[in-house]
């Protein structure tokens, strides 16, 4: 297996989203001759200074590329195109294992119903899979039960975008029938679920959360979807995200948090999180780039999982950055990400960054052979969280696991090196920027994405080369520091760990650890290497099962 090339992503397009190269050239038009002034202007931008001699020279190849760039425009390229060059986060010499396994999720074998409605709603999908099993709730009933609570609660909310009541009745009946006729298709059958609505399924407006898209038809559904549906789950409605997967601000409003309605959901995967979180579905899917599922998850008290990069197919989803952007489950418990992960991993022809990759997860497997470390520097301190996090080390400390202390230390600088997903945004969306378009979307910020995308037009396609460079020596340094772990526990937002792991493709798992002074949950992280994710259920499930910060309910939609 050969390592894929990584050293840049999309670099035809993103010489073409600079403006210093096309100089004199604003955004859609060609606004004069370029001079030796525009030269010096465009050069101040990004800190550099040519002779005059430099200048005159470059007069006449300027013009060819502001050319060029005026021709690659009258293409239209779809968001779904991805670049023919490929990011891979494998180091080199390091391969994911192939052996697939039966899997042993090591569920109860006799499961109580519960008389109340709502605390059907609020258990887990391991739990809920053992009922369906068994008979002792219908696919049909149990998704009645979730399209009343989101019929009830989602305005409240602001989290739901499409209701599937109709495919998802027609689907729950076709579980129960072939759960008579002594058809099984594994934890999955029947049980319902949501996804977040950058994911395309055929019949359904897919909005991205935009204004310029919110009537937007994809014919086409996403292969999370499709694999999710073979699985036997049942689909009911496709949630909130922010506009284009920033956030928690879309086209309708604001998504909110459960636990503080006062207060917006965070996001990107708004929706999915707050959906979960009261009990509006047991499970959901959501995608992170930047933090779109681990910053949802702390918000509204839930556990998320973001895979490996390469683990999970994106065909059918948004793309915001091709190198950056992974899809994953949010759900009440590690043991439910598991069941899903283990159903929506694998290879994908439509989707080329895509890695072949085992998950093998046995609940046989045991915990305290694990090792384990954490960030010392990060539980220290006086940070309002640091309490909570202290607590989740003596819970593993008080189940036998011997804890290693270490730094997270690299030569690189992780922040400089997000602007990459800056300018793949630009790319991915560059007709909302260049035709106008982005007045549209309702956050306007310095800060939000219009004028985001607008500035990662001035960053230099050498410089994205160079960040993609030094992104390699990062790829490299953190599978030097993460082989020594099996888990390496760290606090959600300390340091640069989430901007690390990201731009690295490792998986994360981010859990409830209690709650702050003001009542909002607040959360762990668990980091593995890479495809290891099956290291991060056993720990997550060795800490779930023996504290109830998970089990917690927004007293509002507790009924």
């Amino acid at each position: 297996m050969k390592r894929k090339i990584h050293l840049g992503q999309f670099l035809i397009l993103a010489l073409g989203a600079i403006a210093f190269l096309t100089l004199g050239f604003t955004l859609g038009r060609n606004t004069g001759e370029i001079t030796p002034i525009s030269i010096d202007a465009a050069a101040d931008l990004i800190g550099l200074s040519f002779s005059p001699q430099e200048k005159d020279s470059m007069i006449s190849n300027l013009n060819n590329q502001r050319n060029n760039l005026e021709n690659l425009r009258k293409i239209k390229l779809e968001n779904s195109l991805a670049p023919s060059l490929i990011f891979n986060p494998l180091p080199q010499g390091f391969y994911p294992s192939q052996e697939q396994k039966a899997q042993d999720w090591g569920l109860s074998k006799n499961v109580s119903l519960p008389e109340k409605e709502n605390d059907i709603a609020y258990m887990p999908v391991h739990e809920l899979a053992v009922l369906i099993q068994t008979k002792k709730i219908s696919s049909e009933r149990l998704t009645q039960i979730y399209l009343n609570r989101i019929k009830t609660y989602s305005d409240t909310l602001q989290c739901l975008i499409t209701l599937m009541e109709n495919s998802a009745l027609e689907k729950a009946r076709a579980m129960d029938k072939e759960l008579a006729e002594g058809k099984y298709r594994g934890p999955l059958h029947g049980i319902p679920y949501g996804i977040k609505d950058l994911l395309a399924v055929t019949g359904t407006k897919t909005t991205w959360g935009a204004a310029p898209f919110k009537d937007q038809v994809i014919d086409e559904t996403g292969t999370v979807v499709q694999k999710l549906d073979e699985a036997g789950g049942v689909l009911v409605g496709k949630f909130t995200l922010g506009a284009l997967a920033m956030g928690d601000i879309w086209y309708g409003g604001v998504t909110k948090n459960p636990w503080n309605l006062n207060q917006g959901s965070s996001g990107s995967s708004a929706g999915s999180a707050s959906a979960v979180s009261a009990g509006l579905v047991p499970f959901a899917i959501g995608t992170e780039t930047l933090g779109s599922i681990v910053s949802p998850s702390t918000r509204n008290g839930v556990t998320g999982l973001r895979p490996t990069f390469g683990r999970v197919s994106r065909h059918g989803a948004m793309a915001l950055s091709w190198s950056m952007d992974k899809i994953g489950p949010i759900s009440r418990s590690a043991v439910d990400n598991a069941i899903v992960l283990s159903v929506i991993n694998g290879m994908d022809e439509k989707d080329p960054f895509t890695i072949s990759a085992a998950f093998n997860y046995s609940a046989k497997n045991e915990v305290k052979k694990l090792k384990v470390g954490y960030f010392k520097p990060f539980f220290e301190g006086d940070r309002p969280t640091l309490k909570n996090d202290l607590e989740v080390l003596k819970v593993l400390e008080n189940q036998g696991i011997e804890l290693h202390p270490l730094e997270l230390k690299t030569s690189v600088n992780a922040a400089p090196i997000v602007s990459m997903l800056m300018v793949e945004g630009a790319a991915a969306f560059d007709e909302l920027t260049r035709l106008n378009l982005d007045d549209q979307l309702v956050a306007q910020g310095r800060n939000a994405w219009p004028n985001l995308f607008r500035a990662a037009r001035f960053i230099p396609a050498v410089e994205y080369v160079q960040m993609s460079r030094q992104r390699s020596l990062l790829i490299k340094e953190m599978h030097e520091l993460m082989k020594g772990y099996d888990v390496i526990v760290t606090p959600s937002f300390a340091g640069q760990q989430l901007q690390i792991t990201n731009l690295t493709g490792h998986p994360a798992l981010c859990l409830p650890n209690g709650f702050s002074e003001n009542g909002s949950p607040t959360s762990i992280t668990l980091l593995a290497n890479l495809f290891d994710e099956e290291k991060l259920i056993m720990l997550g499930r060795l800490i779930q099962e023996n504290t109830d910060w998970q089990a917690k309910r927004p007293p509002l939609f507790d009924r």
